[in-house]
């Protein structure tokens, strides 16, 4: 069984068949913990709803969220999308590769981070379908001053990282 770190986060994986309460989500997150790795767990649109929640408290310090390999599809993304934008959030890396997002997805990603430019600085959206319209918007985005967003990953190519059994 998993533990979390005292300061730094919880890294987890969980088998599809099993769910991650919502209100676990919560809690954990609001320990203001700066990672939360939550690869593979079977997270639902509702699960976004609670990390959007957290992401919009003024004492959440989350850095980095990894939620990749969830189904979490353009309404999760929306969902996740209205705590991205808000002014206190202060998320640094979003992970969310193999999420199955389309445009539609990266349209509210976009919108989010055109409204709250100032933190995140890597989005991974390798293995989606963000269309040509969805990745025009983001690496727009590459190009303004006024977002910090330095790294965007589409198409194939993922990068390494490693996940912990979810608890």
């Amino acid at each position: 069984e998993g533990q979390p770190s005292a300061t730094t986060g919880w890294g987890t994986e969980r088998k599809a068949e099993q769910r991650l309460p919502v209100k676990e989500i919560s809690v954990f997150l609001c320990l203001c913990f700066l990672f939360f790795r939550l690869g593979v767990c079977n997270l639902s649109q509702k699960s976004c709803e609670a990390l959007s929640s957290v992401l919009r408290s003024q004492s959440s310090r989350l850095r980095e969220l990894d939620l990749s390999d969830n189904n979490l599809r353009d309404l999760g993304v929306k969902l996740l999308s209205t705590g991205v934008e808000s002014p206190h959030c202060t998320l640094e890396t979003l992970s969310l590769s193999g999420c199955l997002i389309t445009e539609e997805g990266c349209t509210s990603l976009a919108s989010a981070l055109s409204s709250n430019p100032s933190h995140l600085r890597e989005l991974d959206l390798s293995y989606n379908h963000p269309g040509d319209s969805g990745m025009k918007l983001l690496s727009a985005g590459l190009k303004d001053p006024g977002w910090r967003l330095d790294i965007l990953r589409y198409g194939e190519r993922r990068k390494s990282k490693k996940h912990f059994p979810c608890p």
